[in-house]
């Protein structure tokens, strides 16, 4: 009796070694090896069915996560700029969307993220994924795409560049 007792206890041990000691993190060489490991779990929208369902009117919730700045400089109309570092504090706060004059999205609302190029929105994608918001894209080629195939189609916030129209950030 004593030594199944004994036997229990050290399999209970060994088990929780096995459980708590292993870390189940993935760990990355670079960046790049992030997004694309991110790129296996979220849902991208190439430009023209974006731009489609943006010429229909579908209901969508559009948020660009670069930077203040770079959304200044020229965004896609209808976008609500929350930063990718902010992104997790702001996108289920009531408050911020009632400052915004917006409604706050639901966690199954099509949500479409847009970046620079798509790495931001990838891992921004993800994370409101792992928040539980079931129906979320991030825009293939972020804002370069949409910037190089709807070159017309955009609007800048020139008093918060202080009316720098030539669309350099920090340019002289």
């Amino acid at each position: 009796m004593k030594n199944t007792i004994v036997f229990r206890f050290f399999l209970v041990l060994i088990t929780a070694g096995l459980v708590y000691g292993c870390s189940c993190e993935k760990s990355y060489e670079g960046v790049d090896q992030m997004v694309e490991q991110a790129k296996t779990g979220i849902n991208e929208i190439a430009v023209a069915d974006f731009k489609a369902k943006y010429d229909n009117f579908d209901p969508f919730v559009l948020i660009d996560v670069r930077t203040e700045s770079e959304h200044n400089h020229g965004y896609i109309p209808g976008a609500v700029n929350i930063p990718r570092g902010v992104l997790e504090f702001r996108i289920a706060k009531q408050d911020y969307w009632d400052n915004a004059g917006l409604y706050m999205p639901g966690k199954d609302e099509e949500i479409i993220i847009y970046c620079k190029k798509g790495h931001r929105g990838t891992l921004a994608a993800e994370t409101l994924r792992k928040m539980g918001y079931t129906n979320v894209k991030n825009l293939e080629g972020g804002w370069k795409n949409w910037e190089m195939n709807y070159p017309l189609e955009y609007e800048k916030n020139l008093e918060d560049i202080g009316h720098d129209s030539g669309g350099e950030v920090g340019g002289c």
